[in-house]
This record gives structure tokens, C-alpha cells and sequence, in this order.
């Protein structure tokens, strides 16, 4: 049997397709899905990776023979499974290794209305029945099912997935824009033209034709190097904006008329003063890596920013218990609670293409007064000892009279002109390092300092 430990990361499962798992393990996963959510009826959709439809399938045969009735939904974005889930009221799988390479696949799982499935939510719980059963022979318990066999349903939902973004943001009376689409060959070549289809704007696709092999560059913008193309062909252009999705379309990046980036915390100032002026007083959440800029500005729109760790489950957990209106992070997932609380990269698009066709400064000009501070990005470093080298940096910064600690997620330091977040990757031995201070000379500094005490 497969390591599980390898591939059940904390929010979903990936890894290699079939060198780590295989639709022998889809379908169990299925079945275990079932067993652990008690759900009668689940709802399925896949990427446009070559292995994803098998193991769809996998999983809905699994599913069903737990008496399960199985909605499939094809191709989608994760986006559009989580509006199905939400939709439907049904409990969601979607298959994709989101910006992973060619040779990876996963599963995203949530609950019905698109609540989230972690390990403490479930997947610790569906992970062992998979084990178990797969150590049993491969069936094991899945025959077990409560009754008949559950039914297959296919149903198409990117219309109606397009009418909903396009319900939540008024586009309408907008000025003409010219928008680059990079869909690294991903779900976003899908799921664009419908969702644009109608506004006025001229649509310039790039790498729209979906392909699992990523002929041109891999799906994943926050890389810089995958953002090149986006860039030159705004620049080429004159276009207004360019946006690139990873391979899964829930995540948006920006570039603006120079064809700069936008920083996803300036993204998400932007759309929290928007969804604050709906519903003034309202909660936004924001993870411990965002800009200062973010809890400014929602401070200043007349909300209250919630800090909490990165990553989804904790973000939408955050958000269901205060009512949040709105969340983001720093790695361009943007969540909504008129999106059931899920991230959306699309309708955080729409938002920036309102606010910009709502006003007649270019985008570098609207963004400034969300992007107010100098930022490190995000910065790996391979280290042998992860707690050591944790715990190295919080005793050289312990003690200082000018500096904060913290430990809600890996190690902040906090004084009056900088910050930084040192964390521990979940999934490789890696510590990722933020740094973000009111200029860049100090921002800097302060990234030398700590990445000579990280790698000593």
C-alpha cells in the first residue's frame, strides 16, 4: 500500500499519480468520504490534468457503493466545485494538484455548503479507513454500503456558476476595459470566457487550450518566472490589467497596465474596503502574513480586521464564527461569505475589474493606496532542523525591548517599523520567511539578518 502519510497533506490529498496513489485509492477514498460524512449524496468534478477523470470516476464508484448518489459536474475549476457544494447543499470532491506539476494529482474534499474538510474536520478520520481497508485487500469495508447502490448523475453548472459571481459584482456601467488572461493552460480557460461573457471587456487569452502537461509554463503565478508572458503581452498591448490563475482557477494573480504585479495584500485592502461599503462594521479576516496595509484600511472603511494563522480551513472556520464578510492571504486565496465562505480567485477578479472601470486612474494609480509598504515576498530555506532553526531565531529576538513575539502561526516579530513571519513548511523541510517594514533599505536589513540565522 502507499505511504498515506506522504500524500494526506493537512487540508487535502497529492501526490504523484501512480507512483503514490492510483483509482484503486480514489475509490476507497471514496468510499471512506461517504462513511465519515454520512452524506446521501456528494458532488464531483475534475480538472483537466490526464489522470484526473479516472480517479473522479474512482471516487464516484467508490461513493456509490456506499449507497451514495454521486453528482458529477465534470470539468470545473475548484471554484465552481465549492459553488456546486454550496449550490446543491451537497458534500464536494474535486480532483487537481491545483499549481503542482503534470505528475501530481489530488483531492480537494469539503463538507456540504463547501465547509471545509481538515484533519481535524474529517480527513484524519477518511484517512484511516483507507489505510485500513487497503491493508485489508483492497475492498475491506466498501461493499458495506447502507443500502442499494448509489446513482450517477452528470450535470453542467458553468453557466450558473458564472451567473452567480456575476450576481455579487456590477460590472455593468463600467468603462471599456482591455484584460490579459494567462490560464497556464488551467481550469481557468474554462471557466473565463463564460464568466466574461457579456461585460465590457476585450478578452486577450493566453494558453487558454486545457492541458495537463503545461506545454508552456507550470500553472503557478506566484512563481515569477510563470508570469512573464502576462506581463509582455500587457506591456505589448496597452492592456488595462492582466490576470493569471493557477491550474485550478481559485486563485487570481494581478499585474497592472506596467505590467507589474500587485501585491495579493493591496488585492486584498482593495476588495475589503469594497465589501466593507456594502455592509460597513463587518469583519474581515486576514492571515498572520498579510500587510500591515490590509487591518489598516479595513480599520479605515469602518471594520474589524481578524488575524489569524494561514491556510483555508482556519480562515473559513475564522469566518463562519465571526460572520465575516471577507478574508484574504498573502497567497492570493480571497473568500467571501456571499461564496459560502470559500475562496473564489474569479470574484476577486470581478472586484478589480469593477473598481477599475469604475474610475478613470490606470491600476498602478487605483492600488497604490493599498500597497503602502516594502515586502520581502516569500522566501524559502532549506534546513536540516526545523524546530532548531525556529528555535534560533526566537532567542535571538527574545528579550528585546522594541520587538513583539508571537506564535500563532510559526514565529512573528513585530517592532514599530518592521515585521516578519518565519514558519515551518508542512510538506518539505523548509522554513518560509515574510519580512515587510515601512522601506525597503530596512526591509532588507532585516531579511539578511534573519536568513543568516536561519542558514548558519
Amino acid at each position: 500500500m502507499a505511504d498515506l502519510s506522504q500524500i494526506v497533506k493537512a487540508y487535502d490529498v497529492r501526490g504523484v499519480v501512480p507512483d503514490q496513489w492510483d483509482e484503486s485509492l480514489a475509490e476507497l477514498f471514496g468510499a471512506a468520504f461517504v462513511r465519515v460524512t454520512g452524506a446521501a449524496g456528494i458532488v464531483v468534478g475534475h480538472d483537466m490534468r490526464p489522470s484526473s477523470p479516472g480517479l473522479a470516476a474512482a471516487f464516484a464508484r467508490g461513493a456509490t457503493g456506499r449507497g451514495a448518489d454521486v453528482t458529477l459536474i465534470g470539468l470545473c475549476s475548484t471554484d465552481q466545485l465549492y459553488f456546486a457544494s454550496g449550490s446543491l447543499d451537497l458534500p464536494g470532491a474535486m480532483f487537481t494538484a491545483s499549481h503542482n506539476p503534470a505528475r501530481y494529482n489530488g483531492i480537494k474534499l469539503c463538507r456540504a455548503g463547501a465547509a471545509p474538510v481538515g484533519q481535524d474536520t474529517g480527513l484524519a478520520d477518511i484517512r484511516a479507513l483507507v489505510e485500513e481497508w487497503a491493508d485489508g485487500g483492497g475492498r475491506g469495508g466498501v461493499g458495506e454500503a447502507r443500502g442499494a447502490r448509489g446513482t450517477v448523475t452528470e450535470r453542467d453548472l458553468l453557466a450558473d456558476y458564472a451567473a452567480h459571481l456575476k450576481s455579487l459584482v456590477d460590472l455593468t456601467a463600467i468603462r471599456p476595459l482591455r484584460v490579459v488572461v494567462d490560464a497556464g493552460n488551467g481550469m481557468g480557460g474554462h471557466t473565463v470566457p463564460s464568466v466574461f461573457e457579456g461585460l465590457p471587456l476585450q478578452l486577450d487569452p493566453l494558453y487558454f487550450e486545457l492541458d495537463g502537461t503545461f506545454p508552456h509554463h507550470e500553472a503557478n503565478p506566484l512563481d515569477p518566472k510563470n508570469i512573464v508572458d502576462l506581463q509582455a503581452r500587457v506591456r505589448e498591448t496597452g492592456a488595462d490589467l492582466g490576470l493569471a490563475f493557477d491550474g485550478d482557477a481559485d486563485r487570481c494573480f494581478v499585474v497592472d497596465e506596467r505590467g507589474e504585479p500587485v501585491p495579493p495584500s493591496a488585492v486584498t485592502a482593495l476588495v475589503a474596503s469594497r465589501e466593507l461599503a456594502k455592509e460597513p462594521g463587518s469583519t474581515v479576516i486576514h492571515n498572520c502574513i498579510t500587510s500591515w496595509s490590509v487591518p489598516e484600511v479595513v480599520r479605515e472603511s469602518g471594520g474589524t480586521p481578524v488575524r489569524t494563522r494561514v491556510g483555508h480551513s482556519f480562515i473559513k472556520a475564522e469566518m463562519a464564527r465571526t460572520g465575516a464578510i471577507f478574508g484574504g492571504e498573502h497567497s492570493a486565496h480571497y473568500y467571501f461569505r456571499d461564496f459560502w465562505n470559500a475562496d473564489t480567485g474569479m470574484l476577486a477578479a470581478l472586484h478589480v475589474l469593477a473598481a477599475l472601470g469604475g474610475q478613470d486612474k490606470p491600476l498602478s494609480g487605483l492600488v497604490a493606496e493599498y500597497d503602502r509598504y516594502a515586502a520581502s515576498g516569500e522566501i524559502n530555506s532549506t534546513v536540516a532542523d526545523q524546530a532548531a532553526s525556529l528555535a534560533a531565531v526566537r532567542e535571538a529576538y527574545t528579550g528585546r525591548a522594541d520587538a513583539e513575539l508571537d506564535e500563532l502561526d510559526g514565529l512573528t516579530v513585530t517592532t514599530a517599523d518592521w515585521w516578519f513571519n518565519l514558519r515551518a513548511s508542512n510538506t518539505e523541510p523548509l522554513l518560509r520567511l515574510n519580512v515587510e517594514a515601512r522601506d525597503d533599505a530596512t526591509a532588507a536589513r532585516v531579511r539578511d539578518e534573519v536568513l543568516a540565522l536561519v542558514r548558519a
